[in-house]
Protein backbone atom coordinates (compact mmCIF):
# COMPACT_ATOMS: atom_id res chain seq x y z
CA UNK A 1 0.00 0.00 0.00
CA UNK A 2 1.06 3.38 -0.94
CA UNK A 3 0.47 6.47 0.99
CA UNK A 4 -1.17 9.58 -0.54
CA UNK A 5 -3.01 12.43 1.35
CA UNK A 6 -6.04 14.30 0.18
CA UNK A 7 -5.90 17.94 -0.92
CA UNK A 8 -6.77 18.80 -4.49
CA UNK A 9 -6.79 21.86 -6.14
CA UNK A 10 -7.50 22.88 -9.62
CA UNK A 11 -7.20 25.98 -11.00
CA UNK A 12 -8.40 27.71 -14.34
CA UNK A 13 -9.96 30.95 -14.85
CA UNK A 14 -11.04 33.27 -17.95
CA UNK A 15 -10.25 36.80 -18.17
CA UNK A 16 -13.45 39.29 -18.38
CA UNK A 17 -14.82 38.97 -21.52
CA UNK A 18 -17.08 36.67 -23.50
CA UNK A 19 -18.07 33.14 -21.22
CA UNK A 20 -15.13 30.60 -20.70
CA UNK A 21 -15.01 28.26 -23.82
CA UNK A 22 -17.06 25.00 -24.05
CA UNK A 23 -13.90 22.59 -24.12
CA UNK A 24 -10.83 24.80 -22.48
CA UNK A 25 -7.25 23.84 -23.39
CA UNK A 26 -6.46 23.48 -19.95
CA UNK A 27 -7.83 23.34 -16.69
CA UNK A 28 -5.68 23.19 -13.61
CA UNK A 29 -6.91 22.17 -10.57
CA UNK A 30 -6.15 22.81 -6.63
CA UNK A 31 -6.95 20.63 -4.33
CA UNK A 32 -6.55 21.05 -0.69
CA UNK A 33 -8.33 18.30 1.57
CA UNK A 34 -8.65 18.68 5.26
CA UNK A 35 -4.95 19.16 6.65
CA UNK A 36 -5.35 19.13 10.38
CA UNK A 37 -3.15 22.39 11.02
CA UNK A 38 -2.75 23.76 7.46
CA UNK A 39 -5.81 25.46 6.69
CA UNK A 40 -4.32 29.22 6.88
CA UNK A 41 -1.52 28.15 4.68
CA UNK A 42 -3.74 26.84 2.38
CA UNK A 43 -5.55 30.26 2.37
CA UNK A 44 -2.57 32.02 1.90
CA UNK A 45 -1.67 29.54 -1.82
CA UNK A 46 -5.35 30.69 -2.62
CA UNK A 47 -4.90 34.40 -2.44
CA UNK A 48 -1.12 33.76 -3.94
CA UNK A 49 -2.33 32.20 -6.83
CA UNK A 50 -5.03 35.44 -7.29
CA UNK A 51 -2.17 37.43 -7.37
CA UNK A 52 -0.10 35.46 -10.20
CA UNK A 53 -3.56 35.68 -12.05
CA UNK A 54 -4.17 39.10 -11.23
CA UNK A 55 -2.72 40.88 -14.55
CA UNK A 56 -4.82 38.44 -16.48
CA UNK A 57 -5.51 34.45 -17.17
CA UNK A 58 -4.52 32.91 -20.34
CA UNK A 59 -6.94 31.96 -23.14
CA UNK A 60 -9.02 29.55 -22.98
CA UNK A 61 -7.34 28.36 -19.20
CA UNK A 62 -9.31 27.70 -16.21
CA UNK A 63 -8.62 27.41 -12.84
CA UNK A 64 -10.47 25.47 -9.99
CA UNK A 65 -10.22 25.12 -6.34
CA UNK A 66 -11.37 22.21 -3.91
CA UNK A 67 -10.80 23.48 -0.39
CA UNK A 68 -11.81 21.95 3.00
CA UNK A 69 -11.60 24.70 5.38
CA UNK A 70 -13.22 22.26 8.24
CA UNK A 71 -13.76 18.55 8.45
CA UNK A 72 -17.48 18.22 7.64
CA UNK A 73 -17.26 19.90 4.45
CA UNK A 74 -15.43 21.62 1.64
CA UNK A 75 -16.42 23.76 -1.81
CA UNK A 76 -15.02 23.88 -5.22
CA UNK A 77 -14.68 27.38 -6.74
CA UNK A 78 -13.32 28.74 -10.14
CA UNK A 79 -10.87 31.49 -9.82
CA UNK A 80 -12.46 34.69 -12.69
CA UNK A 81 -11.79 38.11 -12.96
CA UNK A 82 -14.55 40.25 -12.57
CA UNK A 83 -13.91 44.21 -12.95
CA UNK A 84 -10.52 43.93 -12.36
CA UNK A 85 -10.38 41.77 -9.58
CA UNK A 86 -9.57 38.03 -8.93
CA UNK A 87 -12.91 36.77 -7.19
CA UNK A 88 -14.35 32.77 -6.23
CA UNK A 89 -17.03 31.97 -8.45
CA UNK A 90 -18.95 28.89 -6.28
CA UNK A 91 -19.18 25.74 -8.34
CA UNK A 92 -20.09 23.29 -5.87
CA UNK A 93 -20.48 21.98 -2.15
CA UNK A 94 -19.90 19.25 -0.40
CA UNK A 95 -20.94 17.71 2.69
CA UNK A 96 -18.36 15.38 4.08
CA UNK A 97 -16.01 14.72 1.49
CA UNK A 98 -14.71 11.46 1.27
CA UNK A 99 -11.20 12.37 0.24
CA UNK A 100 -9.39 9.71 1.50
CA UNK A 101 -11.02 7.08 -0.80
CA UNK A 102 -10.79 6.30 -4.81
CA UNK A 103 -14.65 7.13 -5.48
CA UNK A 104 -14.64 10.36 -3.25
CA UNK A 105 -11.57 11.69 -5.01
CA UNK A 106 -12.89 10.52 -8.47
CA UNK A 107 -16.35 12.36 -8.03
CA UNK A 108 -14.47 15.53 -6.91
CA UNK A 109 -12.48 15.46 -10.17
CA UNK A 110 -15.49 14.31 -12.06
CA UNK A 111 -17.17 17.52 -11.00
CA UNK A 112 -14.08 19.64 -12.31
CA UNK A 113 -13.73 17.76 -15.49
CA UNK A 114 -17.48 17.99 -16.06
CA UNK A 115 -17.54 22.27 -14.80
CA UNK A 116 -14.72 23.10 -16.77
CA UNK A 117 -13.76 20.52 -19.23
CA UNK A 118 -10.50 20.69 -20.97
CA UNK A 119 -8.05 19.45 -23.29
CA UNK A 120 -5.25 18.88 -20.98
CA UNK A 121 -5.32 18.95 -17.04
CA UNK A 122 -3.11 19.73 -14.41
CA UNK A 123 -3.14 19.10 -10.45
CA UNK A 124 -1.67 20.68 -7.66
CA UNK A 125 -2.08 18.67 -3.88
CA UNK A 126 -1.33 21.08 -0.87
CA UNK A 127 -0.94 19.14 2.43
CA UNK A 128 1.41 16.97 4.53
CA UNK A 129 3.36 13.96 2.93
CA UNK A 130 5.53 11.14 3.92
CA UNK A 131 5.93 9.31 0.12
CA UNK A 132 5.15 6.37 -0.30
CA UNK A 133 4.79 4.84 3.69
CA UNK A 134 1.83 3.19 4.28
CA UNK A 135 -1.13 5.67 5.91
CA UNK A 136 -1.32 2.81 8.67
CA UNK A 137 2.50 2.43 9.47
CA UNK A 138 2.80 2.61 12.86
CA UNK A 139 1.67 5.91 14.97
CA UNK A 140 1.85 6.72 18.25
CA UNK A 141 2.56 4.34 21.59
CA UNK A 142 0.17 1.23 20.36
CA UNK A 143 1.38 1.46 16.73
CA UNK A 144 4.78 1.85 18.62
CA UNK A 145 4.56 -1.98 19.71
CA UNK A 146 2.60 -3.24 17.20
CA UNK A 147 5.84 -2.31 14.77
CA UNK A 148 7.92 -3.66 17.50
CA UNK A 149 9.51 0.05 18.03
CA UNK A 150 9.32 3.57 19.93
CA UNK A 151 7.92 5.77 17.17
CA UNK A 152 10.12 9.26 17.16
CA UNK A 153 7.97 12.25 17.12
CA UNK A 154 6.85 13.01 13.33
CA UNK A 155 7.62 16.81 11.97
CA UNK A 156 4.18 17.73 11.85
CA UNK A 157 4.20 17.47 15.89
CA UNK A 158 6.17 20.16 15.94
CA UNK A 159 4.42 23.43 17.09
CA UNK A 160 5.00 27.23 16.89
CA UNK A 161 4.68 27.55 20.77
CA UNK A 162 7.79 25.53 20.55
CA UNK A 163 9.64 27.88 18.12
CA UNK A 164 9.90 25.75 15.50
CA UNK A 165 8.96 26.39 11.75
CA UNK A 166 6.18 24.57 10.62
CA UNK A 167 6.34 21.95 7.91
CA UNK A 168 4.10 20.44 5.71
CA UNK A 169 2.83 16.45 4.98
CA UNK A 170 0.56 14.83 2.57
CA UNK A 171 -2.54 14.50 4.13
CA UNK A 172 -4.39 15.26 7.52
CA UNK A 173 -1.92 14.70 10.85
CA UNK A 174 -4.56 12.05 12.04
CA UNK A 175 -5.03 8.67 10.81
CA UNK A 176 -8.36 9.24 9.61
CA UNK A 177 -7.49 12.14 6.82
CA UNK A 178 -4.33 10.12 5.11
CA UNK A 179 -5.03 8.59 1.85
CA UNK A 180 -2.75 5.96 -0.06
CA UNK A 181 -1.00 7.10 -3.18
CA UNK A 182 -2.81 3.86 -5.02
CA UNK A 183 -5.99 5.52 -4.03
CA UNK A 184 -5.23 8.64 -5.58
CA UNK A 185 -4.11 6.83 -8.83
CA UNK A 186 -7.57 4.81 -8.99
CA UNK A 187 -9.30 7.95 -8.29
CA UNK A 188 -7.75 9.68 -11.11
CA UNK A 189 -7.93 6.63 -13.55
CA UNK A 190 -11.87 6.61 -12.42
CA UNK A 191 -12.15 9.85 -13.10
CA UNK A 192 -11.27 9.01 -16.95
CA UNK A 193 -8.44 12.00 -17.12
CA UNK A 194 -4.49 11.74 -17.46
CA UNK A 195 -2.91 14.93 -16.22
CA UNK A 196 0.08 16.59 -17.93
CA UNK A 197 1.32 17.09 -14.19
CA UNK A 198 0.79 16.60 -10.66
CA UNK A 199 2.09 19.09 -7.83
CA UNK A 200 2.44 17.85 -4.53
CA UNK A 201 2.76 21.15 -2.47
CA UNK A 202 3.40 18.03 0.52
CA UNK A 203 6.94 17.19 2.03
CA UNK A 204 8.93 13.83 0.63
CA UNK A 205 7.09 13.35 -2.41
CA UNK A 206 9.80 13.05 -4.90
CA UNK A 207 10.24 9.63 -4.49
CA UNK A 208 10.61 6.66 -6.88
CA UNK A 209 8.25 4.63 -4.92
CA UNK A 210 5.86 7.64 -5.46
CA UNK A 211 6.40 8.26 -9.31
CA UNK A 212 6.54 4.60 -10.03
CA UNK A 213 3.07 3.86 -8.45
CA UNK A 214 1.27 7.18 -10.45
CA UNK A 215 3.35 6.43 -13.99
CA UNK A 216 -0.01 5.78 -16.22
CA UNK A 217 -2.18 8.46 -15.09
CA UNK A 218 0.54 12.08 -15.09
CA UNK A 219 2.91 12.90 -16.88
CA UNK A 220 5.30 14.92 -14.97
CA UNK A 221 5.59 15.47 -10.95
CA UNK A 222 6.50 18.02 -9.50
CA UNK A 223 7.92 17.81 -5.88
CA UNK A 224 10.24 17.63 -2.91
CA UNK A 225 12.66 15.69 -1.96
CA UNK A 226 12.57 17.09 1.51
CA UNK A 227 9.85 18.45 3.75
CA UNK A 228 8.33 21.60 2.51
CA UNK A 229 7.98 24.80 5.07
CA UNK A 230 4.50 25.59 5.92
CA UNK A 231 4.39 28.30 3.49
CA UNK A 232 4.59 25.64 0.84
CA UNK A 233 5.10 26.64 -3.24
CA UNK A 234 5.14 30.56 -4.25
CA UNK A 235 2.19 30.32 -6.57
CA UNK A 236 2.29 34.56 -6.57
CA UNK A 237 5.41 33.21 -8.71
CA UNK A 238 5.70 30.65 -9.76
CA UNK A 239 1.99 29.83 -10.64
CA UNK A 240 1.52 31.62 -13.71
CA UNK A 241 4.04 28.90 -15.30
CA UNK A 242 1.74 26.28 -14.48
CA UNK A 243 -0.86 27.68 -17.42
CA UNK A 244 -0.69 27.93 -20.93
CA UNK A 245 2.49 26.42 -22.02
CA UNK A 246 3.84 24.54 -18.55
CA UNK A 247 7.57 25.86 -18.38
CA UNK A 248 8.81 23.29 -15.98
CA UNK A 249 12.18 24.57 -15.48
CA UNK A 250 10.60 28.47 -14.72
CA UNK A 251 8.55 26.70 -11.70
CA UNK A 252 11.47 25.16 -10.59
CA UNK A 253 13.52 28.60 -10.82
CA UNK A 254 11.05 30.51 -8.73
CA UNK A 255 10.65 28.16 -6.12
CA UNK A 256 14.60 28.16 -5.90
CA UNK A 257 14.94 31.72 -6.01
CA UNK A 258 11.94 32.17 -3.34
CA UNK A 259 13.36 29.48 -0.92
CA UNK A 260 16.70 31.18 -0.96
CA UNK A 261 16.04 34.08 0.43
CA UNK A 262 13.47 32.74 2.57
CA UNK A 263 13.08 33.39 6.28
CA UNK A 264 13.82 29.40 6.35
CA UNK A 265 16.20 29.12 3.46
CA UNK A 266 15.53 25.46 2.69
CA UNK A 267 13.63 24.03 -0.11
CA UNK A 268 14.24 20.83 -2.91
CA UNK A 269 12.51 20.50 -5.74
CA UNK A 270 12.30 18.41 -8.82
CA UNK A 271 10.30 17.99 -12.01
CA UNK A 272 10.15 13.95 -12.80
CA UNK A 273 9.00 13.08 -16.43
CA UNK A 274 6.73 9.92 -15.74
CA UNK A 275 6.93 8.33 -19.29
CA UNK A 276 11.06 7.66 -18.60
CA UNK A 277 10.19 5.48 -15.55
CA UNK A 278 9.80 2.29 -16.52
CA UNK A 279 13.49 2.25 -18.67
CA UNK A 280 14.54 3.70 -15.22
CA UNK A 281 13.09 0.95 -13.70
CA UNK A 282 14.42 -1.71 -16.38
CA UNK A 283 18.54 -0.90 -15.48
CA UNK A 284 17.91 -0.53 -11.86
CA UNK A 285 16.35 -4.38 -12.07
CA UNK A 286 20.01 -5.08 -13.87
CA UNK A 287 22.26 -3.63 -11.24
CA UNK A 288 20.07 -5.05 -8.34
CA UNK A 289 20.53 -8.56 -9.69
CA UNK A 290 24.40 -7.85 -9.73
CA UNK A 291 24.95 -6.13 -6.94
CA UNK A 292 25.39 -6.91 -3.32
CA UNK A 293 22.59 -4.39 -1.24
CA UNK A 294 23.76 -4.75 2.10
CA UNK A 295 27.43 -3.86 1.10
CA UNK A 296 26.08 -0.46 1.10
CA UNK A 297 26.76 1.37 4.17
CA UNK A 298 23.44 3.63 4.50
CA UNK A 299 25.70 5.94 6.84
CA UNK A 300 27.64 7.12 3.63
CA UNK A 301 24.36 7.78 1.86
CA UNK A 302 22.94 11.38 1.57
CA UNK A 303 19.73 11.26 3.29
CA UNK A 304 16.89 13.79 2.91
CA UNK A 305 15.13 13.68 5.68
CA UNK A 306 15.73 14.14 9.89
CA UNK A 307 14.71 10.89 11.07
CA UNK A 308 17.31 8.24 13.68
CA UNK A 309 16.42 6.00 11.09
CA UNK A 310 16.89 7.34 7.54
CA UNK A 311 13.61 6.54 5.50
CA UNK A 312 14.45 8.28 1.78
CA UNK A 313 17.54 8.13 0.43
CA UNK A 314 19.20 10.27 -2.81
CA UNK A 315 18.56 7.75 -5.46
CA UNK A 316 21.40 8.45 -7.88
CA UNK A 317 23.64 8.48 -4.75
CA UNK A 318 22.77 5.29 -3.70
CA UNK A 319 23.26 3.52 -6.80
CA UNK A 320 26.59 5.24 -7.36
CA UNK A 321 27.48 3.46 -4.43
CA UNK A 322 25.91 0.06 -4.82
CA UNK A 323 27.10 0.10 -8.58
CA UNK A 324 30.47 -1.11 -9.41
CA UNK A 325 30.36 -1.75 -12.71
CA UNK A 326 31.00 1.48 -14.75
CA UNK A 327 29.28 0.56 -18.14
CA UNK A 328 25.98 -0.03 -16.17
CA UNK A 329 26.11 3.34 -13.76
CA UNK A 330 26.20 4.82 -17.06
CA UNK A 331 23.85 3.81 -18.32
CA UNK A 332 21.96 4.51 -14.72
CA UNK A 333 23.20 7.51 -14.51
CA UNK A 334 22.04 8.77 -18.35
CA UNK A 335 18.39 7.17 -17.96
CA UNK A 336 17.80 9.08 -14.19
CA UNK A 337 18.89 12.47 -16.13
CA UNK A 338 16.45 11.35 -19.03
CA UNK A 339 14.31 10.89 -15.85
CA UNK A 340 14.93 13.97 -13.22
CA UNK A 341 16.59 16.49 -15.54
CA UNK A 342 19.38 18.60 -14.22
CA UNK A 343 17.50 21.46 -15.86
CA UNK A 344 14.39 20.88 -13.17
CA UNK A 345 16.09 20.01 -10.11
CA UNK A 346 17.25 22.71 -7.32
CA UNK A 347 18.17 22.55 -3.76
CA UNK A 348 19.32 25.44 -1.14
CA UNK A 349 22.43 24.59 0.49
CA UNK A 350 20.69 22.59 3.38
CA UNK A 351 17.41 20.98 4.37
CA UNK A 352 15.12 21.05 7.27
CA UNK A 353 13.62 19.01 9.23
CA UNK A 354 11.10 19.55 11.75
CA UNK A 355 11.58 16.22 13.37
CA UNK A 356 14.58 17.41 15.55
CA UNK A 357 14.24 21.08 14.65
CA UNK A 358 17.81 20.20 12.80
CA UNK A 359 19.51 21.38 9.29
CA UNK A 360 21.41 18.95 7.43
CA UNK A 361 23.98 19.65 3.95
CA UNK A 362 22.75 18.58 0.86
CA UNK A 363 26.47 17.15 -0.48
CA UNK A 364 24.88 15.52 -3.65
CA UNK A 365 21.24 15.32 -5.26
CA UNK A 366 19.66 13.67 -8.05
CA UNK A 367 16.21 15.19 -7.34
CA UNK A 368 14.53 11.86 -6.22
CA UNK A 369 14.30 9.89 -3.17
CA UNK A 370 14.52 5.92 -2.75
CA UNK A 371 13.79 3.96 0.74
CA UNK A 372 15.82 0.51 -0.94
CA UNK A 373 18.83 0.62 1.76
CA UNK A 374 16.47 2.20 4.92
CA UNK A 375 16.50 0.04 8.06
CA UNK A 376 13.61 1.63 9.39
CA UNK A 377 10.66 -0.01 10.89
CA UNK A 378 8.82 2.48 8.94
CA UNK A 379 9.80 1.02 5.33
CA UNK A 380 9.23 -2.55 6.37
CA UNK A 381 6.58 -3.07 3.53
CA UNK A 382 8.80 -1.49 0.78
CA UNK A 383 8.63 -4.65 -0.77
CA UNK A 384 5.13 -4.14 -1.26
CA UNK A 385 5.95 -1.25 -3.48
CA UNK A 386 5.61 -1.98 -7.28
CA UNK A 387 8.75 0.02 -7.32
CA UNK A 388 10.86 -2.79 -5.10
CA UNK A 389 8.70 -5.76 -7.40
CA UNK A 390 9.67 -3.82 -10.77
CA UNK A 391 13.47 -4.05 -9.66
CA UNK A 392 14.05 -6.96 -7.82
Amino acid sequence: MLLLAATLAVACGKDDGPEAPRTAEQTLLMYFPWSGNLTDAFANNIEDMKEAIGPGIPSECRILVFFMENTASGRLFELVRKGGEVQEKELAAYKDPAVTTAEGIAAILGDAVRLAPARRYGMTIGSHGMAWIPADAGRGAEDGRRYGFRPEREYWEQTDGAGHPLTRWFGGTADAWKTEIATLRTAIEAAGIHLEFILFDDCYMASVEVAYELRRVADHLIASTCEVMYHGFPYDRMGRHLLGAVDYEAVCDEFHDFYSSYEFPYGTISVTNCNELEALAAVMKRINDVSDAGAVDPAELQALDGYTLTRFFDLGDYVRHLCSDEALYSTFAEQLERCVPASCRRHTPCYFSGTGSRIYPIRTYSGITVSDPSDSPMTATKEQTAWWQATH
